[in-house]
Parts: structure tokens; sequence; C-alpha cells
């Protein structure tokens, strides 16, 4: 007769205990009470809603308050913010445009969009531009891509990095605008006279290379080899070599390596 309790399928000796389970009970044991960190992270959580109540007084001051909010609002993100960020667009000071251009980057607003696009064309100033391009990488879903492909052909070094690095989140929303973006991002990795634009662009270029059609994925891959084996400056030479790694792609870690045993790859 059978006890209340079925019998084990196993005897205690056939029982194994898996070490690698022990030791990860052991080492969530190690890191604490997770209460511990609830209360922790509510605590923080709390200071960083402070903070933003005080950034939202601060930018209603004088300049150097404004200047201070401004540095709370690029570091957090808070829903009321925009509001008092979009007239900052239009001061006369180019450090606080630049400043509440790099806080509409951090807490993106759609309204803002047109007052980013208008200071890209026409702001003076390349600091406030330069911030522009870098913002607008939180904005893919607006029509941002023809903006940054004109400041990648025409402006100043400074933005044309940052314009390259946002049009690849500017054409991951769509097979004909990752095509569009790759053409131009091809180009400037093939003629820009800066080493930074042509990195940024072989960083961008290797990021949209899964929204890519086959025949604009293969051209990708055959521009980056050639900036790996042929551009001028080893920062663009690594970048490229990077951006080819991360395909993950067997056929062109192959190319690689085929590199490597002929002594042209180190």
């Amino acid at each position: 007769m059978t006890g209340p309790f079925p019998e084990f399928s196993q005897s205690p000796a056939e029982l194994a205990l898996d070490p690698e389970m022990l030791a990860n009970e052991l080492a969530e044991e190690l890191l604490g009470d997770p209460l511990d960190d609830l209360d922790a992270l509510e605590a923080e959580q709390a200071d960083v809603a402070a903070e933003c109540d005080l950034g939202l007084q601060l930018l209603q001051g004088g300049h150097d308050e404004r200047m201070q909010g401004l540095r709370i609002f690029c570091e957090h993100r808070d829903p009321r913010a925009a509001t008092q960020l979009l007239p900052l667009l239009e001061a006369s000071c180019p450090i606080l445009r630049m400043s509440a251009v790099y806080a509409l980057g951090r807490n993106p607003d759609l309204q803002a969009v047109s007052p980013l696009l208008a200071l890209l064309q026409n702001d003076s100033n390349g600091y406030v531009r330069k911030a522009v391009a870098w913002s607008l990488s939180s904005y893919p879903d607006a029509p941002v891509m023809n903006p940054l492909i004109r400041a990648l052909e025409t402006d100043i070094a400074a933005v044309r990095l940052w314009a390259a690095s946002s049009l690849a989140d500017a054409g991951a929303t769509g097979l004909a605008k990752a095509d569009q973006a790759a053409g131009r991002l091809l180009q400037a990795l093939r003629i820009d006279s800066e080493p930074v634009v042509r990195s940024n662009s072989a960083w961008s270029l290797g990021r949209l290379y899964g929204d890519l059609v086959e025949p604009r994925q293969k051209e990708v891959v055959e521009a980056l080899l050639g900036a790996l084996l042929h551009d001028t400056d080893m920062a663009v030479r690594d970048e490229a070599r990077l951006a080819l790694e991360q395909l993950e792609d067997p056929l062109v870690l192959e190319r690689l390596q085929t590199l490597v045993d002929e002594g042209l790859l180190a």
C-alpha cells in the first residue's frame, strides 16, 4: 500500500543538483533584499521628480536660471517641459537656443518639429544647427529625412556628422526611407572630406542594413569593405570593420576572415 505521498521516481542518490542554478540563486541572495532595491528606485524617482519640478521653476527665471533648468531637461524627461522649452528656441542667445534644442531632443514633442527644422536651415550658429541635427534623431516619424540629407550634403562638418547619425533613425521607419538614407550615406562614406563624417556614415549604414532590400545590402557591404581597405583614416577603417562584423552575416564574416588570412587585415 502506498502512503499519502507519491513515490519518488528516482532515489535520492539519483537526484542531481544543478550547480549553475544554485550559483544563480546564491548570487540573487547576495544582491540583497529586492524590497530594498524597490525602495531605492522609488527614492531615485522621487529625486528626479523633485529635480524636474525645480527645472520648471528655473525655466521661468532669468538667463542663468534658465540655463540651470535646461541642464536638468537635457538629462531628464518630463512631459511638462516642452511647453516651456519651445519658446526658448527663439531666444536671442545662441547658448539658450542650443540648450533648448538638446533638451527637446531629450524631451521630444511634435510641436517642436517645425521650429527645429527652421533652425537647421536658417540658424546662423553652427552649434545650434549641430544640436538640431542630433535632436532630430528623436523625431524619426516626422518629415526630417530631406532636411537631414540637405545638412549632410551642404553644412559644416560638425553638423554633417550628426546628420549622418540621425539618418539611421529616420531611415529605420520604412523600406523607402531606409533606401533613401542609405543612398546618401553611401555617397558621404565615399566622398566626404571629413573622417568623422565618413565614420558616422559607416556606423549608420550598419544600423540600416536590416531595413534594406538585398541589392542595396550588397552595395552597403561592398562600400564598407572598400572603406575598410582603402580609407586613409584609421577611425573610419575601424568603424567600417565593426559595422561589417555586427551584420553577423556568415558570408561577410567569411570575407573578413579571408582578408585576415591574406594579410590584408590584422
